[in-house]
């Protein structure tokens, strides 16, 4: 998989992308499709807070995406960033969420970045294994703090604390 800088090009099918999450499962609990502007808006957010939004690609076409983006906006958070990453629905269970999280883990400016954080909505093994895959370790599970398609769901952290991996 290629994987390059986001471009303001990619709006459009990362919006594809995110949107069947948004429309099909409980993984995101936004519940209106992004529109395109607004995935450009999403990304250019990110560019311009210097924090790093790749897409990967196969044979010419975007499958993939990560982001990292502030955590929470008080400052003494401000060496804790939450990551993102989605697939195509048609490219899942193929090791290209590893991929992207390889590159993701090659590329944190550990300057700056004490730990990474991910929000996953529980139950979802296959989130799950891929972070604890990465040295990723549970730190929190809240119960029925968001509702989507009817149900009550769980949300919980996973950590990973960059001093204790190798660089």
């Amino acid at each position: 998989m290629k994987i390059r800088e986001v471009t303001s090009e990619d709006a459009k099918v990362l919006s594809e992308i995110y949107n069947h999450y948004i429309e099909h499962t409980a993984i995101t609990f936004e519940t209106s499709p992004v529109s395109v502007q607004e995935m450009q808006q999403r990304i250019n957010d990110v560019q311009e807070s210097g924090l790093p939004y790749y897409v990967g690609e196969l044979d010419g076409k975007v499958v993939g995406y990560y982001y990292m983006h502030k955590w929470n906006n008080r400052c003494a958070y401000s060496s804790t960033k939450e990551v993102t990453v989605y697939l195509d629905k048609d490219y899942t269970g193929k090791g290209l969420g590893s991929t992207l999280y390889k590159h993701l883990l090659e590329h944190v400016n550990r300057e700056n970045t004490h730990v990474l954080l991910a929000g996953i909505c529980i139950p979802n093994e296959s989130s799950v294994h891929l972070h604890e895959k990465f040295g990723f370790v549970q730190s929190s599970h809240m119960k029925e703090v968001g509702r989507k398609f009817g149900e009550w769901r769980d949300v919980g952290h996973w950590i990973l604390n960059l001093e204790n991996q190798p660089k």
